[in-house]
């Protein structure tokens, strides 16, 4: 067997520069369909980089770190709210959905950062947040200024209580953050009605039976995709719409990351939200250069998600069925091959995801004893003490290939080509989730993956900020994090770091890679083996013993350093040529 590990820089030389599948489909049919492989950055903007020194990520310094990406290899990136918000959600309570934030910067900037991105060929997706908006949106003062049954109210789900005096809320419908999912508002100096908010008391939802809302949202489309964004990321995508008379739901986990497996849900994932997408598909086909939606739908199964991808509907959809599957090959290959049947059936590509800004990093999660549904949040993963770090990198670094060898598009979330892990060990008193306050304290949030990342340095704030800023990041950063910035790995053959950005500059290389053809291979129980059309082979070693490889093959790409020929280390993957 050769091993021919290759670096970045030597696998871009490979055969010139390839004709991705998407390009491809433009040359033969005119339709710029580059989402379909795409490999795309998630960028949680107050975390990426602080270029005004205020401890708060900003567009300054996304601009500034533009390079990190482009070298990266991503096709595009995706940036979390920007818009205007009091920050009771970190920015999923948008109060105006055609500006930025100023601590995020001016629109002068954001239309300067789109510009740049461009011409470093990286697309920008922005999120959107359709569910719900913030209570101090125009929209939601109007309400409470206007009173019962005005025309106001109607753009948002407002009730009388139920009970003696109507002191119990309209039904028994609980927030994702904790509590119930209502709150009472005061008519007349008098207590009031109630308004439904599935998360925060700050994020009233939006009645989407109410066509100003959906007039609305498609005229904000417009407004950014004139402004050269590439697509949306839509939040909660499968909310929108709400059962006929809001029905109480009977007492079910009302946990959005980990839906109940029931399709008559009163608010998630109601045959109405398909209507919605459609017009939006509209609007995002009447604009050139192949915009795309990508949907944040937590569905109970593969079949449910897909119907949000057919042709006249969204492009993609986050793939959380495989996010959700533990470290096993059997649960995996079924994941997989599930995965890829369903998107086939409606002619969409699969996009695949390990971690995002609402679960707990895959290199916490994998170092961990596997739980039912693998756990997404802290509370749901076996104890701190049981996290084996190194095993967690380990699997990581298998996962990375994994991923980015199947066929379709991928979700990087910022860190995770830096190896990063979640800090679990936050202070109480600088905690901002909501969750942390909506459960009493009892479940700790989404904080602990969205810290600060590292750039350089052996001290926080490694960088995120520029050189003598007085504020220090919003959220701390752990000591460990010296051993992990991008200063300390880029020059290291054998981090984190270089393993992404080679495996992402072969997969803009090889042929084989992006969409197109799969094939799995024989291999042992706990191995994944499977082919890219010719010539193009990944292994997966999932077992606790070595992995025989063929002999016949070369090693393009291994996620183990120490990668012994003929064989493949137990949680350790490696991408070859045949």
């Amino acid at each position: 067997m050769t091993r021919t590990v290759m670096g970045a820089a030597a696998l871009r030389d490979m055969g010139g520069e390839r004709m991705g599948t998407a390009e491809a489909a433009v040359r033969r049919t005119g339709v710029d369909t580059w989402w379909r492989d795409a490999v795309v950055y998630q960028l949680y903007i107050r975390s990426f980089a602080d270029g005004n020194g205020d401890g708060i990520g900003d567009i300054a310094g996304i601009r500034a770190r533009l390079g990190h990406l482009r070298d990266l290899g991503v096709d595009a990136v995706w940036i979390n709210p920007w818009y205007p918000s009091p920050m009771a959600d970190g920015g999923y309570d948008v109060a105006d959905y055609r500006a930025v934030e100023p601590v995020f910067g001016t629109e002068e900037e954001a239309a300067a950062l789109v510009e740049e991105a461009h011409a470093l060929g990286l697309r920008v997706i922005l999120d959107i947040v359709p569910n719900h908006s913030s209570d101090r949106h125009v929209w939601f003062q109007e309400a409470l200024a206007a009173g019962p049954g005005s025309p106001e109210r109607a753009r948002y789900h407002f009730r009388p209580g139920r009970g003696p005096g109507g002191d119990e809320p309209p039904n028994d419908w609980r927030s994702v953050f904790g509590g119930t999912a209502w709150t009472r508002v005061t008519d007349g100096g008098e207590p009031g009605e109630w308004y439904l908010h599935l998360f925060d008391a700050a994020q009233p939802d939006l009645n989407w039976a109410d066509p100003r809302v959906r007039e609305e949202f498609e005229s904000i489309l417009r407004f950014w995709f004139d402004r050269g964004v590439d697509g949306f990321r839509i939040d909660v995508a499968h909310g929108l719409v709400k059962s006929d008379g809001l029905p109480d739901l009977g007492g079910d986990d009302e946990n959005m990351l980990a839906p109940v497996e029931r399709t008559d849900h009163p608010h998630w994932d109601r045959d109405g939200v398909h209507e919605i997408y459609r017009g939006w598909r509209r609007v995002a086909d009447s604009y050139p250069g192949g915009r795309v939606f990508v949907a944040e739908a937590w569905v109970d199964s593969p079949e449910r998600l897909a119907r949000y991808l057919r042709p006249d509907e969204l492009h993609t959809a986050f793939n959380f069925d495989f996010l959700r599957t533990p470290w096993d090959a059997p649960a995996l290959r079924k994941s997989i091959d599930h995965s890829l049947a369903t998107v086939a059936e409606v002619g969409a590509p699969p996009t695949w995801v390990l971690s995002n800004h609402d679960v707990v990093r895959h290199v916490s999660r994998l170092g961990r004893p596997a739980t039912n549904g693998a756990g997404h949040s802290l509370s749901h993963l076996a104890p701190a003490t049981t996290l084996d770090l190194e095993l967690g990198r380990r699997r990581a670094r298998a996962a990375a290939l994994l991923m980015l060898a199947l066929p379709g598009g991928a979700y990087v979330y910022q860190g995770d080509e830096l190896g990063l892990w979640e800090v679990e060990d936050l202070p109480e008193e600088v905690l901002q989730d909501p969750t942390w306050e909506r459960s009493g304290h009892t479940d700790r949030g989404r904080d602990g993956c969205r810290v600060p990342l590292p750039w350089s340095g052996s001290a926080p704030p490694f960088g995120f900020s520029p050189a003598g800023a007085q504020a220090a990041p919003w959220l701390p950063q752990p000591a460990g994090f010296a051993s992990v910035t991008v200063e300390a790995q880029v020059s290291d053959p054998g981090s984190m770091l270089s393993l992404y950005r080679a495996a992402l500059a072969l997969r803009h290389a090889h042929p084989a890679l992006g969409e197109g053809e799969f094939t799995w291979m024989p291999s042992g129980p706990d191995v994944l083996t499977f082919s890219r059309g010719a010539g193009f082979v990944c292994v997966v070693n999932l077992s606790d013993v070595p992995a025989p490889l063929p002999a016949a093959a070369s090693v393009l790409l291994a996620s183990d350093p120490d990668l012994t020929d003929g064989e493949l280390a137990p949680d350790a993957a490696a991408w070859l040529s045949v």
